[in-house]
């Protein structure tokens, strides 16, 4: 086995799908950000239609496999738009983006509900009885106490949509595992080959963690004083 060959050979290619990983998986978190915490909002809301378009889109997506739900966004929803929008199409990066942050929005959801239900009653209680209205307080109280309790669960969420962006190589998208595949397919170098994917996987991972427990403590810390 030449590791060091293979490293050689494969590395080019694995910064190049790094890159494309790092680039889907950040811009999907980031809207997954927003659109779980608006999800969250929806299903604590007293109208009854918000609270049940939120609890239909948790329950669908923790429901079905991400593969499926890759599927119906590249292939299932533009052939349902072509009936009325012929040249209707949706591409390779987009398909991903737009399916991880459907995913990763729907258990954010239910990641921020919780951080909400785990802040105290009273704080809310006391916000309104200085004169907050109801949002106000929870943007200003409620919302940065919880978001500070959420971030270890956050962390785990990112990690998650962090791999399963390697499941869209099924659909073409040149990210890190496919340019590993791209390698074994013309070297035949496959035990070095997936090793080497791995590790790049755990160092970056490695860093996401070091990263989200920095920030954790230095929220800690800044809530004691």
């Amino acid at each position: 086995m030449d590791f060091y060959g293979v490293f050689l050979d494969v590395w080019p290619m694995l910064l190049q799908g790094l890159g494309i990983t790092l680039k889907v998986s950040a811009i999907a978190l980031f809207i997954a950000f927003f659109l779980g915490l608006a999800s969250c909002l929806m299903g604590m809301s007293r109208i009854f239609l918000f609270k049940w378009i939120s609890k239909a889109y948790v329950w669908v997506i923790r429901g079905t496999p991400f593969i499926v739900q890759l599927f119906i966004v590249k292939y299932g929803f533009p052939q349902l738009m072509k009936i009325w929008i012929p040249e209707f199409n949706i591409g390779i990066t987009t398909a991903a983006i737009a399916t991880l942050a459907l995913n990763a929005g729907a258990y954010l959801s239910e990641i921020f509900r919780g951080g909400i239900q785990a802040v105290d009653v009273g704080q809310m209680e006391a916000a309104r009885s200085l004169g907050l209205p109801k949002g106000h307080a929870m943007r200003k109280v409620i919302l940065p106490q919880a978001i500070r309790i959420c971030i270890p669960s956050l962390g785990n969420q990112f990690i998650i949509t962090l791999k399963d962006s390697s499941l869209a190589q099924v659909i073409g998208l040149n990210e890190l595992f496919y340019q590993g595949k791209i390698y074994v397919g013309y070297s035949f170098k496959s035990f070095e080959t997936y090793i080497l994917v791995g590790c790049v996987y755990l160092l970056v991972i490695a860093a996401l963690s070091y990263i989200m427990n920095r920030i954790e403590r230095g929220l800690n810390c800044g809530a004691k004083s």
